[in-house]
């Protein structure tokens, strides 16, 4: 059709660039990239907003118990043996300067419209939660007054461990994996390798007697914190926290007030040192408080306790390097096993769940 009396017709202008750009992309051959035009930057693929990955809510409340609860808590022990050293502070007069502490987050609940003592349902079990922990903390801190700091916290938290993992088994039905049990039976040995050689040799007459009775108190201190925790978890309402750190000052007051003057005698410090150590335990214990409790609505009891270990090892460092008191082979040994147990617990919970999936 193209064809003339003159000869073959010139393709118009576009025609040709059209028709080579069409066989182009229709030929393989021709399918070909152009490297003339500088390549877009590249940029990874953005996962779908379901298949994103957060840390699980028992890595959440690992890592806060350990961050939050234990390492603060290391320093609680050495700082009640120093104000006791320097003033003879006694245990039940410790323990109202912290109750203190936790009294101001009554405005906390005031200004959220909250009852202060928590619904009328759950407020007696609210309390006996409350009760518990002041037993724990009283017995603590009269522990660290007749034997070394870090053997009594070692003791405290190797009963709360040990009890916590057997309660929830028993009442709450709750298994645990083989690298948990590991990590809970490394990190109970890691404890009697620091309190046997102490235990073993303890001296006979008054002084002994005194230093048995530090380690029972210890113990039981371990027992009332485990149980404590049982109870936290049963209670489920809004402001939860606030509510049971504002009774542990409510309870821990209305009990102590009246067994310092009966039990021992009130002493009034006159020295800065004794002051700031009095201070610094009310904070910190106010921070460990508050952290375990969270993690303890996260994480298995047992599984938190055991990272709580870690306040031996800082109690320890502390009594060596600022009390100057003896810390034998025996307690870097058993220091070190704590540690592998805690290392092994928190990579066994390190894991991630997907956004909108719930972990199994």
């Amino acid at each position: 059709k193209g064809w003339s009396s003159e000869g073959p017709r010139p393709p118009e202008p576009g025609v040709e660039e059209e028709v080579q750009g069409k066989m182009a992309g229709s030929h393989p051959y021709f399918n070909l990239p152009d490297f003339t035009q500088p390549s877009p930057p590249s940029t990874p693929p953005s996962l779908p907003s379901h298949q994103r990955c957060r840390p699980s809510d028992a890595t959440k409340g690992l890592l806060v118990a350990l961050l939050g609860g234990g390492l603060p808590a290391g320093f609680v022990g050495p700082f009640s043996r120093m104000a006791y050293q320097a003033s003879h502070l006694p245990s039940l007069e410790l323990l109202i300067c912290r109750c203190l502490f936790h009294l101001p987050i009554a405005l906390l609940l005031k200004l959220r419209g909250d009852p202060l003592l928590g619904p009328p349902d759950v407020r007696g079990r609210a309390c006996l939660h409350a009760l518990l922990n002041v037993l724990s903390i009283g017995c603590a801190y009269s522990a660290v007054q007749v034997v070394p700091a870090g053997n009594a916290a070692t003791v405290r938290k190797g009963s709360s461990t040990v009890c916590s993992a057997l309660l929830a088994l028993c009442l709450e039905s709750q298994g645990l994996s083989g690298y948990d049990w590991c990590g809970l039976l490394g990190s109970t040995l890691g404890l009697i390798i620091i309190v046997g050689p102490g235990l073993g040799t303890l001296q006979e007459g008054t002084t002994g007697l005194y230093t048995a009775l530090g380690y029972v108190l210890a113990f039981l201190g371990g027992l009332a914190l485990s149980l404590g925790l049982l109870v936290y978890r049963s209670l489920d309402f809004p402001s939860c926290l606030p509510t049971v750190a504002f009774l542990f000052g409510l309870v821990g007051l209305v009990g102590s007030v009246p067994g310092l003057f009966v039990l021992q005698t009130p002493v009034l410090p006159n020295d800065p040192l004794s002051w700031s150590c009095v201070g610094a335990v009310g904070i910190l214990a106010l921070v460990s408080f508050v952290c375990v409790s969270y993690a303890v609505t996260k994480a298995h009891p047992a599984l938190v306790c055991a990272v709580l270990h870690s306040e031996v090892v800082v109690a320890l460092m502390l009594q060596y390097y600022v009390l100057y008191e003896t810390v034998a082979p025996s307690d870097i040994m058993g220091a070190g096993v704590v540690l592998g147990s805690i290392a092994i617990i928190t990579a066994q919970n390190l894991s991630c769940e997907r956004e909108g999936q719930v972990e199994e």
